[in-house]
């Protein structure tokens, strides 16, 4: 079995090669068909495995993001929006923001493309290798009180806490008792420049004070968010309701 492709492909296995096992008779079939060299059959097998790898890896920390959707950059639409200019979007494509632990902040009212902006990052951050948590601001207090006691909670929060990028979406969309506000400094407080976070938000940073409570918390918690970070103001229409979906097309239930 020694000579033989499954003796090879275990081979293979058994180093780890693991992709490459799987594909070696079609990669030997071609090297037949092709005439390679050894090293055209040698750089064909290693860029194979390389390449699923890297596949594989996406596959997994996407999973790992846990995005409620996935639209990608390029599928937002910058004429939606005038108080973005195509360079802003084209700089924070870039993710050069997201190397030097920058926050970024996405202000504005419902619908005009803030999740999916935040998302967009999300995904492009992924798959230039970063490691991404996206978590509303509802879900993530309620991990962060369970984390005692719910092993689901304290595997998303160490998926949390080892990101490179955390994306919270609906931040302050509901008031916090202190606790809650205690919970979520301390989560802030250990990510501070070790992670990106992107917080999408209708309401703006003077605001959250009223719905933290305690001043002292509140003033904590903005300094380490707003340290180094870009505010970014979303001002449009809501899309959602610009392209909704109705029942009833040009004639109203009336007519």
């Amino acid at each position: 079995m020694g000579n033989s492709v499954e003796g090879l492909q275990q081979q293979l296995k058994n180093l780890r090669i693991v992709e490459t096992s799987k594909e070696l008779p079609s990669l030997l079939r071609k090297a037949e068909l092709h005439s390679w060299t050894y090293q055209e059959f040698l750089r064909e097998m290693l860029t194979f495995e390389e390449n699923r790898r890297e596949e594989k890896m996406i596959e997994k920390h996407l999973k790992w993001a846990a995005f409620p959707f996935q639209k990608n950059i390029n599928e937002f639409d910058i004429k939606e929006l005038p108080s973005l200019s195509e360079r802003q979007l084209k700089q924070l494509k870039e993710l050069n923001w997201l190397d030097e632990a920058f926050n970024l902040i996405f202000l504005g009212p419902p619908g005009v493309g803030k999740t999916h902006l935040a998302i967009g990052l999300g995904l492009e951050a992924i798959h230039k290798g970063q490691r991404v948590s996206f978590i509303t601001m509802g879900d993530l207090i309620s991990v962060l009180k369970s984390e005692d006691y719910l092993r689901k909670s304290q595997l998303k929060l160490k998926r949390i806490r080892e990101a490179d990028l955390i994306i919270i979406d609906d931040l302050m969309y509901m008031a916090m008792d202190q606790n809650e506000a205690n919970l979520f400094f301390h989560l802030i407080n250990h990510l501070y420049e070790r992670s990106s976070i992107i917080l999408t938000s209708n309401k703006g940073p003077e605001e959250w004070g009223e719905l933290l409570g305690d001043q002292g918390i509140t003033t904590a918690i903005l300094d380490r968010l707003l340290h180094r970070s870009e505010v970014v103001h979303l001002n449009g229409s809501s899309h959602r309701i610009k392209y909704r979906q109705s029942l009833f097309q040009e004639k109203s239930v009336q007519n």
